[in-house]
């Protein structure tokens, strides 16, 4: 539905420029430069920091903190506020100017407090993010550390209007690009048009009538990410001036809601259930019994606003931000901070086995021909095909390399001029250089998967003999790599053909017919800690689970190695045959999915969704971008190709088991301080809605002012400002924890009724021991003070699933805010201020009395709890 409705809106889609797209694609790559005022030759540093200062950064979405003042408007303009501010409005036109003074206060008290920790936090948080970045291939001549043809690694935000850029497999398109050359590329622009498959580009000229941008075959656009093959083109327009800038606001407006902010939502909903019941009925029955009708509006205004969560999106914030700050020290970068709840919630990781459960140093060891004999033609093939590719090198093309220039092959590239390129993708799993020397035949090389490489393979070659690979022959071939494999070797085949007439453009068809020279052998070897690293994780209630295009024989030793049992290993032809029902009991029960191809890995992560997981994604490559975007939380490394830190939500500094486990320990830290703020707030909340209906039959008069109910309401939410600092049990972080909406209604249910029996006990005692029947004054100190109190000391019992204050205790800022604030309850009576609210000193007999209530209230707490937690589990 998503990229149907911007496919919709891409049709319409302005030009990104001046520049007419449909001329500009009808105009040979020369004339297009020229149409432009470009060069071929890029532009040097200084003219790109000239368009860069006119065009401003390469950038939509992410333009750093609104100003000051901005950020101050949008917590001003909280509907809360808005209320608060009428009613401080209301009050002075009644002359009410203590009220209106009080109500103003608070709200810049509230809007202060919450700017501050809400600014600080999330420009920590903005700074982290940033460092995880973006970069292009872009021509600069004579700059600093520009390669022969003057390209250098640049980032995506300093790319200006006429750059010159190169692209390869794995990269984002950085902007609007008009193609100048191009060898089989193919672009996935699913994010633009949804269509399901990539589409062909080319840099020839288009004459076409088409009115849609994204049609044009020579043009690519920015939101893009290039699947195979390799290009050059000039940049057309960048940032919000592209076609994809221009649909931003869309695809926001569109994009789906997670997890957390469901779960914070639900919560806001319920309280605002109890509101749109409670407020009502507080003005009704007040204004009916005491006929002050306009008091009784005050006084429910003053309910609403203490029933109110109003501190949490700062907490929420603030925990999110320290979190994401505090992840950063266990090198976790996140980049959404709604990111980290998933990150704690996950129960299921799958991740590829290349650099997580091996070193990700991948050695080249043997190079073998189709009986097993070392070979050193299967190694100078192999170092042909690797050395003149030009796509996405892999770490195996880095090891044919390295092997042969520290053995000294000096005389394997002897000669070889390179005529073109079959690119790497995913269906065909093999890539084919085809070159030749003076005077000889073009010889293509091809390198890849066993299977895939075994399938268009016609004939064999063993020393100077060959033959025919019939099924005799193919079937001991295939001994030869499957022994390999047993022994943990990763495997690729190497094979030849020898073309009789040249010509100047090869295609995958040409992958026939071909000649096998054998196989070029790895070892990427297990990690030390990845045994540990999978255990603890298990440990935690993680489930792993190895999603790989690697084959089975390889993935099963390197999973015995590290300790993760393997009951069940599905294969990647297997996935298809499945239908979604099966596909999720299969994912339930399976720990190793092999030689699965990038879709198939985004569908057992849905199977798997589809069974109540919270799943985690760990990927680096172009091929685990579906994955990471269909997990619930894509976690991929700052060495991965663009799309994949694009995709993800968390980025690992070091791609290892260990940093996630610590990841995933810090995201149940920040989740359980939010869930604490939940638990208090509803359960104090629903005990205050008690307390209030029954005041309000029974008394003569309110049983609180509205000013002191914004004045309790005040206080007690600075006493939770430092939930944040808190510390969490280790219970807490030991498993992967949810949004539990039903169990939260249920504490509320059993908790918030505690606090109305010593409300009503404290209402007792003010009418017939203090006879405060005809004293509102007296009667409102009384239940101002104990309520403020019980609220604050309700905090250190619900916090832990502990004996608070012995085998649990509250983080020092929240020790010391808590009794600022009941220092300030307890004086507040006996000052100036408490005079103009209202209040009116205590009885010395009041004291003992309230104390005797606050024990005995936290030990029935804890007891309610403690039965809570037994029957239904920690909220």
């Amino acid at each position: 539905m998503r990229t149907r409705a911007v496919r919709r809106n891409a049709a319409q889609a302005p030009a990104a420029t001046s520049v007419d797209l449909a001329r500009l694609a009808a105009d040979s790559p020369e004339a297009a430069l020229q149409r432009l005022g470009a060069s071929a030759a890029g532009l040097t540093e200084a003219d790109a920091a000239a368009r860069l200062k006119r065009f401003g950064p390469n950038r939509i979405g992410r333009q750093g903190q609104p100003p000051i003042i901005v950020e101050i408007w949008r917590r001003l303009r909280n509907p809360l506020n808005a209320l608060l501010l009428a009613l401080a409005a209301v009050s002075w036109m009644l002359s009410d100017v203590r009220s209106a003074v009080v109500i103003a206060v608070m709200v810049v008290l509230s809007v202060g407090l919450g700017f501050v920790q809400e600014h600080r936090s999330s420009a920590a948080a903005a700074k982290l993010a940033s460092m995880v970045r973006v970069h292009v291939s872009v021509r600069r001549p004579g700059a600093t550390g520009a390669d022969a043809d003057g390209f250098l690694e640049a980032p995506l935000d300093d790319l200006a209007p006429d750059d010159i850029v190169r692209l390869a497999a794995g990269d984002l398109i950085p902007a609007d690009l008009r193609l100048l050359s191009a060898k089989d590329l193919w672009v996935d622009q699913a994010a633009l048009t949804g269509e399901s498959l990539p589409v062909d580009k080319t840099s020839d000229a288009v004459e076409t009538s088409e009115t849609d941008p994204f049609a044009l075959a020579n043009l690519c656009f920015m939101g893009a990410t290039v699947t195979s093959g390799f290009a050059t083109g000039v940049v057309v327009a960048t940032g919000p001036a592209t076609c994809f800038g221009q649909l931003a606001h869309k695809i926001v407006a569109i994009d789906a809601v997670s997890s957390f902010d469901k779960g914070v939502a639900r919560f806001v909903w319920l309280m605002v259930r109890f509101i749109l019941v409670m407020a009502p009925a507080v003005f009704l029955i007040n204004g009916l019994t005491k006929h002050d009708w306009l008091a009784a509006l005050f006084f429910a205004v003053a309910v609403a606003v203490g029933l109110t969560p109003e501190m949490l999106p700062m907490i929420v914030t603030v925990n999110l931000a320290r979190g994401a700050i505090a992840m950063s020290k266990k090198r976790v970068i996140v980049k959404r901070l709604d990111a980290i709840q998933n990150f704690g919630a996950m129960d299921v990781l799958c991740t590829d086995k290349t650099g997580t459960l091996t070193q990700n140093r991948i050695i080249m060891k043997l190079h073998v021909d189709v009986e097993g004999h070392e070979d050193d033609r299967v190694l100078t093939y192999a170092y042909l095909n690797s050395r003149h590719q030009s796509g996405l090198r892999n770490l195996m093309d880095e090891a044919v390399i390295e092997h042969v220039e520290q053995e000294g092959h000096a005389d394997a590239d002897d000669g070889w001029e390179k005529v073109d390129e079959i690119p790497f993708d995913f269906q065909r799993r093999r890539l084919s250089v085809v070159m030749r020397r003076p005077g000889e035949a073009p010889l293509l090389v091809c390198k890849g998967a066993v299977e895939e490489v075994l399938a268009v393979c016609r004939r064999f070659r063993l020393g100077e003999a060959a033959g025919d690979l019939d099924a005799g022959r193919l079937t001991r071939i295939q001994r030869v790599a499957h022994r390999l494999n047993r022994n943990g070797f990763r495997v690729l085949a190497v094979a030849c053909r020898v073309f009789e007439a040249a010509k100047t453009r090869y295609e995958p068809d040409d992958e026939t017919d071909l000649e096998l020279l054998g196989f070029v052998a790895f070892l990427d070897p297990p990690k030390e800690t990845a045994a540990a690293a999978v255990a603890a994780l298990q440990d935690a209630g993680v489930a792993v689970k190895i999603l790989t295009g690697d084959n089975d024989l390889v993935t099963r030793k390197v999973c015995h190695e590290v300790g993760l049992k393997v009951t069940r290993l599905v294969l990647g032809h297997e996935v298809d045959g499945l239908s979604e029902a099966e596909l999720a009991e299969v994912a339930e029960t399976a720990q190793v999915f092999a030689k699965v191809s990038p879709a198939q890995k985004a569908r057992v992560i849905a199977a798997l969704q589809q069974r109540g997981h919270v799943v985690g994604f760990l990927g680096d490559g172009i091929n685990d971008g579906p994955a990471l975007k269909a997990a619930d939380v894509g976690v991929s490394v700052d060495t991965a190709v663009d799309i994949a830190k694009e995709s993800a939500a968390i980025i690992l500094l070091e791609k290892s088991l260990a940093v996630l486990k610590d990841g995933v320990v810090e995201g149940r830290r920040v989740f359980a301080n939010i869930v604490k703020y939940i638990r208090m707030g509803a359960s104090s909340n629903f005990g205050n809605m008690l307390s209030v209906l029954g005041g309000s039959i029974l008394l003569p008069f309110l049983p609180m002012a509205p000013l002191q109910v914004l004045t309790n309401n005040l206080l007690y939410d600075f006493s939770q400002t430092a939930i944040p600092t808190d510390h969490v049990d280790a219970e807490d972080l030991a498993r992967p924890r949810r949004w539990e909406i039903g169990n939260i209604t249920r504490f509320m249910i059993c908790i918030g009724p505690v606090s109305s029996i010593f409300d009503y006990a404290t209402y007792f005692t003010m009418l017939y021991v203090f006879g405060a029947w005809h004293d509102p004054a007296l009667f409102q100190t009384g239940w101002f003070v104990e309520s403020l109190l019980t609220q604050t000391l309700i905090i250190h019992i619900i916090r832990t699933a502990r004996i608070p204050f012995v085998q649990s205790r509250a983080s020092l800022p929240l020790v010391l805010t808590g009794l600022v604030v009941c220092a300030v309850g307890i004086a507040l009576p006996v000052t100036p201020l408490g005079g103009a609210l209202g209040f009116k000193p205590l009885p010395s007999l009041y004291w003992p009395i309230v104390a005797t209530f606050l024990v005995s209230y936290a030990v029935l707490t804890h007891l309610v709890k403690t039965w809570f937690i037994r029957r239904w589990g920690i909220a």
